[in-house]
């Protein structure tokens, strides 16, 4: 049996959480117990492995964000929400042609 961590993906439940919006996102990260600050990244921004000092969520609005962690890629895509823990190296990078509009969440 593996040991290994997997990346968890909250997707977006529109019939519990409403239409998918800015709005109804900040209800849910609040909800939560977390606070937020909006991102807006263009397409080709590339975050290279980096980790944070607290445990945060990245929840995505718009785009396309190719995310590893845990030696394992995931696309997020609108309404995905993702848990990192503190002190874990990650990586991202925006594809495709649309921004990626997203929260940086932390309790």
């Amino acid at each position: 049996m593996s040991c290994q961590q997997k990346i968890n993906i909250e997707k977006w439940n529109s019939r519990i959480d409403g239409e998918l919006s800015s709005e109804n996102m900040e209800k849910k990260l609040r909800f939560q117990g977390y606070s937020f600050v909006k991102y807006c990244f263009q397409p080709g921004t590339d975050f290279p492995d980096h980790t944070h000092e607290v445990s945060k969520k990245d929840a995505i609005i718009s785009g396309i964000f190719l995310f590893s962690m845990y030696g394992q890629t995931v696309v997020l895509e609108p309404g995905d929400i993702v848990k990192v823990p503190k002190h874990t190296i990650h990586n991202a990078r925006v594809v495709g042609s649309e921004n990626v509009i997203f929260y940086d969440s932390t309790k």
